[in-house]
């Protein structure tokens, strides 16, 4: 337990002491409110849709949550490059004691990030329209960020290649946020498009923190838990297993 809140303190300290990590992951959802939520939004509010902004706010928050929480996989290439990782292996305490230390802070750290966004999405006019489900909303943005790092994790676990790790990753999240309910309504899609949403797990995270935030949901919230539980479950193992695996 012990190792696992150290591991956690050590990502904590790499997040606050990078400031410009901070600000430079604000850039891209920053972007995506201003184009989208203000560009799309007079042409959804006159197709008699509401307010787009509010319905666009909870995707983006998920976008900056799924970013930084992949993207925390990068460290253990990087600490495998030059060595640290090595004395983290060598400490007296057991694989998955490190990998759950390191999942644990990279979600948290993904967390704040996600915070960081809602705070920008709320400077833009967003409004949350029931704050007692606020807890439910954390409880799905905790889902994401360690559904999230451990995907990041295990593509971490298997790639040595630095510069490779953003090209893969960019190749699996841009996918996966896109062909979810984060930018437009599921219902009313062709029913291709509709399947593919339904299969993809960011749907149900955008799903459920949208009706948490707002009230409005395609889903059963329910089913957005069990789904994202379930994943989170699978591959925070998978995670484990391919960091049991590192040879180095």
């Amino acid at each position: 337990m012990r190792a696992i809140l150290v591991l956690c303190i050590r990502q904590l300290k790499r997040y606050i002491r990078s400031p410009a990590r901070i600000v430079g992951s604000l850039g891209q959802p920053v972007i995506f409110l201003l184009a989208l939520g203000f560009g799309i939004g007079s042409v959804f509010r006159r197709a008699g849709s509401g307010n787009y902004l509010s319905f666009l706010a909870p995707g983006i928050i998920v976008m900056g949550i799924m970013f930084t929480a992949v993207f925390s996989g990068i460290e253990i290439i990087w600490d495998r490059q030059f060595g640290f990782l090595k004395e983290t292996l060598v400490a007296p305490v057991s694989r998955l004691q490190i990998v759950l230390g390191r999942v644990l802070g990279g979600a948290i750290v993904a967390i704040l990030q996600g915070f960081a966004v809602f705070l920008v999405c709320v400077a833009f006019g967003f409004r949350v329209h029931q704050m007692m489900m606020a807890p439910l909303a954390m409880v799905f943005m905790f889902l994401i960020a360690i559904l999230f790092t451990s995907i990041g994790t295990a593509i971490g676990s298997v790639l040595q290649d630095m510069q490779g790790f953003p090209l893969v990753m960019n190749f699996l999240v841009m996918p996966l946020f896109f062909f979810s309910d984060a930018l437009f309504p599921i219902k009313g899609l062709p029913k291709a498009l509709e399947g593919v949403l339904r299969l993809n797990p960011v749907t149900y995270g955008v799903d459920g923190l949208r009706g948490a935030l707002i009230g409005v949901s395609s889903f059963h919230f329910l089913t957005d838990l069990g789904v994202l539980a379930l994943l989170s479950a699978i591959l925070l193992a998978l995670g484990s297993y391919l960091f049991a695996k590192i040879q180095l």
